[in-house]
């Protein structure tokens, strides 16, 4: 699935209105709504606040997305590939063909272009981080199959 990263984990479009270079633009708490993440891109329950899209001169998407314990994204890529800033408890990060690590707040992670991967909170804690990820051609985002069960707990 190819999409920007907030419209495709949300469903929807942010009207951020178009840039002006001689302006200052504040995105209001109450303009942005959090919507729960779709089950068809989330294992477990994800509250997702977005935080900023994409506009005419910035090309880069963030949002805030809390992950109940047990909760995981689907595995995905980024063509420009992420920046993840967890801000609040602990969870797991995993590469395709790689080993589960932990995550927990403090900790920033770079996920290079094309990496697949998938990321959540762990069996006991939540766990919240920002996402941050550029645009390539309006895409910031390649969507792909649930992470099993089986795959989350080893």
């Amino acid at each position: 699935m190819k999409a920007p990263y907030l419209i495709a984990m949300l469903g929807l479009v942010m009207t951020a209105g178009t840039a002006q270079a001689d302006s200052t633009q504040i995105s209001h708490l109450q303009d942005r709504n959090t919507v729960v993440g779709s089950e068809a891109l989330f294992a477990g329950h994800a509250l997702i606040d977005p935080l900023f899209d994409s506009n005419d001169v910035r090309h880069i998407t963030g949002g805030k997305v809390t992950f109940s314990p047990g909760a995981r994204s689907n595995w995905h890529t980024h063509p420009a590939g992420q920046t993840l800033v967890v801000t609040d408890g602990s969870g797991w990060i995993q590469e395709a063909g790689g080993e589960k690590r932990v995550i927990k707040a403090g900790d920033v992670i770079w996920i290079p272009p094309g990496i697949k991967h998938w990321h959540g909170a762990s069996d006991t804690h939540s766990m919240t981080h920002v996402a941050i990820q550029e645009q390539i051609d309006g895409n910031a985002v390649e969507w792909r199959e649930p992470v099993s069960d089986e795959q989350y707990r080893n």
